[in-house]
């Protein structure tokens, strides 16, 4: 979700690249809840982070603690950034339960990134 949000708000203002420390499949219910903004992520891929191993990049933004702790260490002067979201995949229960949770973590890192966008104009 990160990844498309960040390609909404930033536009071509940033290459944005996305992984996790334990990639599976694009969950249905962050295509359904992105697409509720009217952002399609029914394209992205799961990737991993090794897939990233040896590139620079200017920031890496870890969106929950295990991510954090697994994350590679990226060569030159990366800006590394932590933000402690829930992870909407691991909650169980009926389909409108997880949609919540989707849903509110969605609204949180949509948050986060307006401000880190907003910061970087100013800088």
């Amino acid at each position: 979700m990160a990844e498309g949000l960040l390609r909404h708000i930033a536009g071509d203002r940033f290459e944005v690249a996305s992984a996790g420390v334990s990639p599976t499949t694009v969950r249905p219910e962050a295509v359904e809840v992105m697409r509720e903004l009217g952002i399609d992520i029914s394209h992205q891929r799961s990737k991993g982070v090794d897939d990233f191993v040896g590139r620079e990049f200017d920031h890496v933004i870890t969106v929950c603690d295990n991510a954090n702790e697994q994350c590679p260490v990226f060569p030159g002067k990366t800006n590394r950034i932590h933000w402690s979201f829930d992870d909407p995949a691991a909650v169980e229960g009926d389909e409108l339960t997880r949609l919540t949770v989707f849903r509110r973590v969605r609204d949180e890192i949509l948050e986060r990134l307006r401000s880190f966008v907003q910061d970087l104009q100013d800088d």
